[in-house]
């Protein structure tokens, strides 16, 4: 298998170009549209990631995509470029950039627009655009608006994505796909395409798959944030919530969905429920509270630690970095805020984790154990699960290392 070029000439009957398309949402999305023989362009800025896929490597952890890499790079219906001006004429473009809160935790529509003003002189009228991000609600409809507003009658869906990252390949043909157009048109094509990964597809209107989005990952924020207050109220208690969490939910239906407690993080979840509260006008009262436990719980790690041990005079090491179990994305992982925050009083602050490799602090697990004093437990990684931590002090509010002891 030879290296696929970057820039190569972009056949006018391809299919699906992805923009964003070497991210978590963009790559597996493109990789399985190939699988069902479409012809597909990855297009993004970050040229580095571009070269990873070319030399047919995957650039972050993606589980089942490197088989699907191989076949797409065999396939020759795979092409990928950094330069708008190779778009082809027609076919779906999926916009799959992030789409981020600002520090006043209100949406950042820049990237859409950004993307849009690029993409703009390439459009026509037989291009179907997708908006696959979370997208603040009214976005379809004033994308629509302001493609046309430039002259540009393309057909405009919103299609989001509903995946578990790292799980994509799998999900997206598990997952039922919801689909929603500015028009009849834009939605019967956007069906017809997403019907190439899954039959099963929920039709709704823009503004109500865009809160569909949104209040499906504000409804997993609160839910998690609902153990890890409770986690607060029975340690201050002195008790151990993962104790009482083992007797609520054993064989009892009703109790069985309650999350264990631990650091809610990642790129999606926290963001989406500021976006929902901005467009509540900041009345979203659950999800403002959600948000002060969720992120306030590694203050509340940390304040306990100090007035249980003397910090000063310690090693801390944290197992995991990256923002959930056995992926290696430290994107929004709370692991950095509780590291951060424990720079300001431990003697000394390690760092491990066996999938991240973008974190030059980052060292080998037998180091951070034979150094540390105490181990604090930030990420369960399935690969922790029967650690021998070697005598030394654990905190572990996830009750998930048999050895751990708070």
């Amino acid at each position: 298998m030879s290296p696929l070029s970057i820039n190569q000439p972009v056949p006018s009957d391809t299919d699906v170009t992805v923009i964003g398309g070497a991210g978590h949402v963009g790559l597996p999305l493109a990789l399985s549209f190939i699988k069902e023989g479409q012809k597909v362009v990855i297009h993004d800025i970050n040229r580095d990631a571009l070269q990873t896929i070319a030399d047919g490597k995957l650039p972050y952890m993606e589980y089942q995509a490197q088989p699907l890499l191989k076949e797409a790079l065999e396939s020759g219906r795979l092409f990928l470029n950094d330069e708008i001006l190779n778009i082809p004429p027609a076919g779906g473009i999926i916009i799959a950039v992030g789409t981020p809160v600002d520090e006043f935790l209100n949406p950042v529509q820049k990237a859409i627009k950004s993307c849009l003003d690029g993409l703009i002189p390439y459009l026509s009228p037989e291009h179907l655009v997708i908006l696959r991000s979370t997208v603040y609600p009214g976005t379809t409809d004033w994308v629509d608006r302001y493609l046309k507003s430039k002259g540009v009658n393309a057909d405009v869906a919103y299609c989001p994505e509903r995946v578990t990252q790292g799980h994509s390949i799998i999900e997206l043909r598990e997952v039922p796909h919801i689909v929603s157009g500015t028009s009849d048109k834009a939605i019967k094509r956007a069906e017809m395409l997403f019907s190439l990964l899954s039959p099963d597809i929920v039709r709704m209107e823009p503004m109500e798959a865009e809160f569909a989005k949104l209040f499906t990952n504000a409804y997993r924020y609160i839910h998690f944030a609902i153990s890890n207050e409770f986690f607060m109220i029975a340690d201050e208690a002195g008790l151990n919530f993962n104790k009482i969490l083992d007797g609520m939910t054993k064989n009892y239906p009703r109790a069985k969905y309650i999350p264990s407690p631990g650091f809610t993080s990642g790129p999606c979840l926290f963001k989406d429920t500021a976006q929902l509260a901005a467009f509540a006008k900041n009345k979203f009262n659950l999800g403002n509270a959600a948000i002060n436990v969720n992120e306030g719980i590694v203050l509340n790690i940390v304040e306990k630690m100090r007035k249980k041990y003397d910090l000063q005079n310690l090693t801390v090491g944290i197992l995991g970095m990256a923002f959930k179990a056995d992926v290696d994305d430290i994107r929004s992982s709370l692991s950095y805020k509780f590291k951060n925050l424990l720079d300001l009083y431990a003697a000394k602050v390690l760092s491990t984790d066996p999938y991240v490799q973008t974190d030059p602090d980052i060292l080998p697990l037998n180091e951070v154990l034979n150094k540390s004093d105490v181990l604090v437990l930030c990420t369960p990684h399935s690969q922790y699960r029967n650690l021998d931590t070697v005598g030394k002090i654990v905190i572990d509010i996830w009750g998930f290392l048999n050895s751990s002891k708070t």
